[in-house]
Formats: C-alpha cells, sequence, structure tokens
C-alpha cells in the first residue's frame, strides 16, 4: 500500500503524506517513495510548484524509532544516507516545494519544513526538534533547522526539546505564512499560484542560483558569481520574452507553457 498521494492541478502538484497510522513518520518507505515522486515530478516538467502536505492527526513525527532501535548500525546509516538523498532531492529538483503544515512537525518532520523552499502553516501547528528527550540529539534536522531559525533560536529549539508555535516559527524564520486552520487550503493554493504563474526555467535557474550564493562567504564573491549567472540568463528565451512583454506592455508567453 502507497503511504503517499499525488494529484495535479494545473501547474502544481500535491504529494499527501498519508500514514496517519504511523503518524506520517519518514519511515525508509515513504522516504524511498517521496523521493521516487519527486524525482518523476522533476524528469516530467509538467508542473512548476510541488506542495507537500500530510493527512491525519499530525504532519510528520519524524523517523521510525522502530527502523533504529536495534538496528544494525548499516541499516540506520542507510536510512540516514536515503533521508539525505531526499532533502538534497528537495533542493536540486526544478520545481518550487512548499510545505503544507496543518498540526504538528517534529524531528525529521521539521527538517522536511526547514528543507522546502517555503512553508505555509495553520495557526495551530506546533514544531519540536525533541531528540534529547529519547537520548539521541536531532543531529540531522538540526543541519537545516539552524539555516533557517536565528541561531539562539535554533539552539533552544534542540536543546530544551520543547515545541514552537506556528507564530514563533513564522517570527524567526522556519516558516512562512500562518493562517487559520479552515483556511489552510485556500491560502496555500493562493501561496502556491503566486509561483506557479512563472517560467519553470526562470524559477530553477533562481531557486539553483539562490542556494548557490548562500554557500559563498565573501558578498562581493557572491555577487560576481550571481552577475555571472544572470549575464547568462539574460539570453535565455523566456528573460527575452518576458523583458520584450514588459516593455509591450502584453502579457508573456513562456517555452514551457
Amino acid at each position: 500500500m502507497s503511504l503517499i498521494k499525488y494529484e495535479e492541478n494545473g501547474k502544481i502538484g500535491t504529494i499527501t503524506l498519508d500514514n496517519d497510522k504511523q503518524r506520517n513518520a519518514l519511515s525508509l518507505e515513504l522516504i524511498r517513495e517521496l523521493d521516487a515522486k519527486l524525482t518523476e515530478i522533476a524528469n516530467e516538467r509538467k508542473i512548476n510548484v510541488v506542495i507537500i502536505q500530510a493527512e491525519g492527526k499530525v504532519f510528520s513525527s519524524g523517523h521510525n524509532l522502530r527502523e533504529i532501535d536495534g538496528a544494525p548500525v548499516e541499516d540506520v546509516a542507510n536510512l540516514f544516507e536515503e533521508c539525505q538523498a531526499l532533502m538534497e532531492k528537495i533542493r536540486n529538483i526544478p520545481q518550487v516545494v512548499i510545505s503544507k503544515v496543518h498540526a504538528i512537525a517534529t524531528a525529521a518532520g521539521a527538517q522536511l519544513v526547514a528543507a522546502s523552499d517555503l512553508a505555509i502553516a495553520s495557526d495551530n501547528s506546533l514544531f519540536a526538534t525533541p531528540g534529547t528527550l529519547i537520548g539521541l540529539f536531532c543531529h540531522t534536522p538540526a543541519v537545516f533547522v539552524s539555516r533557517n531559525l536565528d541561531r539562539k533560536k535554533a539552539a533552544e529549539l534542540l536543546f530544551t526539546g520543547d515545541f514552537i508555535t506556528a507564530e514563533e516559527a513564522k517570527i524567526h524564520g522556519l516558516i512562512n505564512r500562518v493562517v487559520p486552520l479552515e483556511k489552510l487550503d485556500e491560502e496555500t493554493e493562493k501561496f502556491a499560484n503566486s509561483v506557479a504563474r512563472h517560467s519553470l526555467a526562470v524559477l530553477e535557474a533562481g531557486k539553483k542560483q539562490l542556494y548557490t550564493q548562500l554557500q559563498i562567504t565573501n558578498d562581493f564573491d557572491a555577487l560576481t558569481y550571481s552577475s555571472d549567472v544572470m549575464v547568462k540568463n539574460s539570453q535565455k528565451p523566456d528573460a527575452v520574452e518576458g523583458i520584450r512583454a514588459f516593455l509591450e506592455k502584453r502579457p508573456a508567453e513562456w517555452s514551457d507553457r
């Protein structure tokens, strides 16, 4: 039985984690399913935005601890390697990935939110990295969480294991928007459409440049790299079309439409 569901609506694809019995844990099986679906989406290039949502009481509780408890170290290593590959897939596909959080996201579930390009949550959502409570620090979730939140808030989340609210998560940079639960579907659709209306080629180039320049320490080295990217992309078909459409005061016709 599949642990995810998928549907498309225009330029938006929605992946739903559908394993409420295990609190949508990022089990090895779910990780592989999600990775395979994202690979398919990236290769087909039919959509511009991927929404990751969940059904059930929680968004995701993180890893399935039964896959770690008593398991050979090789199996545990494989689990985390495949999870890392999934996070890399989210980062590397051309589509913009939006996490849509309706409830609790903990540990690797919070990591999934942090690894997404954008995130929206209901006002009753809660976030935590509670590894300290079970004796296994959230080492891997700490990577993306600490790259989203300011340092002191990330440290608080990781060292205490306590929940933060959706509003706190927004203030400190883990998510973009907080909306009432009853408006989560509507507002997520609006949010996704504000991105999906653009050229996939442009989104892909922008996503790659954004994350690459963030890894460059020196501001002017980052600017040199980004200037080179912008010069090259100015000659691409959608840039030529977009500029001409703007100057001619007409809607642009993107190459991937």
